[in-house]
């Protein structure tokens, strides 16, 4: 009985030695101290997941689009960067924010077009066009305002954007609000000949009135893009005459408004101002003209202020501005800006200087002269 039991011991101990993986000679008695947590110097990586999480909660300095397309009622979706639906179509557009400015083809300012509804809501903007046209087509884009009391900045990486083409078989290019239009060349800038498409496969072509043919394009210094037109990046005098577009989808082709292309050397500086009156000297009772006269870039326009002395005594004049295009040779198309004050039955009080303010886009001129009253 008592080999048994001894046996029986013996095979329980082997038993627990397998299974706890330590030879029972191996074992030692514990020093003090021993089981506290030693220093390491052993550098630790952190897991990759962890990481993956922390990154994910730091801002994105990309820009974040904030516009949604209204598909059907409780139905949204991102618009692509251009898309083309059927004119007469209506297009819903949402921009997520409490203040939303927008921006959309011109042709819409310009009427203040009833089809075209905009409303800001407490959560997001919104823009509704209703019964489309060919002529709709265009940049419809958005922004979120950032406003500190009156003060309102744009949030740049919060925008949205989407180029809308509105199809008609009938118009090709988008139509224009006249018949003949002038492009100016400027040798430092690139210039585009507006001709625009309403579908986006149209095959679209540039042709010269005279001598007829089709004008070709390189990809490099003259290019097409259907957003714009067709495009001379290094514009030259030999690029002057009429031209004029033509495209073909779905059928007969289309010809689209001629566009008068002309070269201008731009002078550098301020624009060049002359004032004259019609007499130096006045007596009581006379009339009396001053004529402020600007020459200047022909697609920039002149803004006229006058100074004079019975101004403070809201004292009655007539003041006309009207300006004309000059040919004066190759390169040298000259804008002339022309603003007349007219004073009746002169006074003592309109005696003293006239000064005429002008200012363009590139600077401002201020002369004088100066009427006398004998």
């Amino acid at each position: 009985m008592k080999l048994w039991v001894l046996l029986s011991l013996l095979l329980l101990h082997e038993t627990l030695q397998n299974v706890l993986g330590q030879p029972a000679k191996n074992k030692r008695p514990k020093e003090p101290g021993e089981n506290k947590i030693k220093p390491t110097n052993k550098k630790v990586k952190p897991k990759s997941p962890k990481l993956k999480e922390r990154e994910s909660t730091e801002p994105s300095s990309k820009t974040q689009s904030i516009m949604t397309q209204v598909i059907d009622k409780g139905r949204f979706q991102k618009p692509a960067s251009t898309l083309s639906l059927s004119a007469g179509q209506s297009v819903e557009l949402r921009c997520k924010g409490n203040k939303i400015e927008w921006s959309y083809p011109s042709y819409l300012e310009t009427f203040k077009d009833s089809r075209l509804s905009i409303k800001q809501h407490e959560r997001y903007g919104q823009l509704i066009l209703a019964n489309s046209t060919a002529a709709d087509t265009g940049e419809y884009s958005c922004w979120l305002l950032l406003c500190n009391g009156y003060n309102c900045k744009k949030e740049e990486s919060k925008t949205g954007s989407t180029y809308i083409f509105f199809t008609d078989k009938g118009d090709l290019f988008v139509p224009s609000l006249s018949y003949f239009e002038i492009v100016y060349l400027n040798p430092d800038k690139p210039a585009v000949i507006p001709c625009r498409v309403t579908i986006p496969s149209a095959k679209v072509t540039l042709h010269r009135e005279f001598p007829a043919g089709e004008i070709k394009t390189d990809g490099t210094n003259i290019i097409y893009d259907m957003k714009k037109g067709f495009v001379y990046q290094h514009p030259s005098s030999d690029h002057q005459g009429v031209v004029y577009c033509r495209a073909e989808s779905w059928g007969a082709p289309q010809i689209s408004i001629k566009y008068q292309l002309l070269y201008v050397e731009v002078p550098s500086g301020p624009p060049s101002t002359t004032i004259i009156a019609s007499s130096s000297k006045a007596e009581g009772g006379d009339n009396i003209n001053v004529l402020c006269m600007v020459l200047g870039e022909p697609d920039v326009e002149v803004e006229f202020n006058w100074i004079y002395p019975g101004q403070e005594y809201e004292r009655p004049v007539v003041i006309q501005d009207s300006w004309r295009l000059v040919n004066r040779g190759i390169g040298h198309t000259t804008r002339i800006s022309r603003s007349v004050i007219a004073i009746e039955d002169f006074e003592t009080i309109d005696a003293g200087n006239y000064i005429c303010v002008a200012q363009n886009l590139r600077g401002q001129t201020t002369v004088a002269t100066r009427i006398e009253l004998v």
